[in-house]
């Protein structure tokens, strides 16, 4: 490791298995491993064999078009940033080229061993003024890869799904992610929901490795939610039960919930329910990563 992370241990005190975000008498479907004690801890996503934190840093608040608050940060706060969450723990980072967060996280994470971190990224699979989509995915990850300074990517998504003939319109990008999955060049393959339709397909397709679902107490539109809370949380059991990976995003309703009762009632919910794997979370400040990571450690608690 280089001189910034030299005298740093990556601490773990639990390490959990497949599905271990339940609480006492969750519901049944999921294998009973040790449960997370906090936000740093390893969990094991679905039936991926991958190991992550519970917690992600989210990198794409209020992103689009290769831009996000994250990014708007500058590279200096950015690699605090990180830094900061990854001496908490947080070895997960949810990236996408949407967000142009790709060489802030190469920048970032320069020096520490590719095996102790791990990468989301997401296809924007739709041609926009910023973005010419190839029509698949083995452009796309080839760019992602030398954007990271990485050989592999381990969980990429086909992002922002908001029909349920997903599976039809991006065929292609699902074809050329099941290639490069085959390869090696990509652990696990999924999407990112904005529709209840697109969700429940998520949650049924053998195709699927890994969602990223919209999840808060609260539900319905002004949360970011794709339905009721209770609609959303019967798919994401669902999901789960069927061994795969849910990671849930959106969970202080895209910056709706911002008193310190309602993350917490929101974390109690999304926690106390199994409804996720892992989860992400936008976090901007070192303040504001040791006050979720905080937040969440009482959430397990209880």
């Amino acid at each position: 490791m280089n001189h910034i992370y030299g005298r740093r241990e990556f601490v773990r005190t639990a390490v959990a298995g497949a599905g271990s975000l339940l609480a006492a008498g969750g519901f049944s479907g999921v294998s009973a491993a040790p449960s997370p004690a906090k936000a740093g801890d390893l969990v094991t996503l679905g039936s991926t064999g991958i190991k992550a934190s519970l917690l992600a840093q989210g990198t794409g608040f209020n992103g689009s078009a290769r831009s996000s608050e994250h990014t708007r940060l500058g590279l200096q706060a950015f690699d605090s940033l990180v830094r900061h969450s990854f001496d908490k723990g947080i070895n997960f980072m949810d990236a996408a080229d949407l967000y142009g967060s790709h060489p802030f996280l190469r920048d970032a994470l320069k020096g520490i061993p590719r095996e102790k971190y791990v990468l989301l990224s997401k296809i924007w699979p739709r041609q926009e003024s910023w973005n010419a989509a190839s029509g698949g995915a083995n452009q796309e990850v080839d760019r992602f890869r030398k954007e990271l300074a990485t050989d592999t990517i381990d969980i990429c998504l086909i992002h922002c799904m908001t029909d349920s003939n997903w599976p039809q319109t991006f065929a292609r990008v699902r074809d050329e992610l099941s290639g490069l999955k085959q390869k090696g060049v990509v652990r696990s393959v999924g999407v990112s929901c904005h529709d209840l339709g697109a969700l429940k397909v998520a949650a049924s397709d053998p195709w699927v490795d890994v969602i990223l679902a919209r999840i808060n107490y609260q539900g319905g539109g002004r949360y970011s939610m794709d339905g009721t809370a209770d609609e959303v949380s019967q798919v994401l059991k669902s999901a789960r039960k069927s061994g795969k990976a849910v990671v849930g995003m959106k969970i202080f309703g895209a910056g709706r919930l911002v008193q310190p009762e309602e993350k917490d009632a929101s974390l109690k919910y999304v926690l106390g329910n199994g409804l996720v794997d892992a989860m992400t979370i936008g976090m901007l400040t070192p303040a504001q990563v040791d006050d979720t990571t905080d937040r969440i450690a009482r959430a397990l608690r209880a």
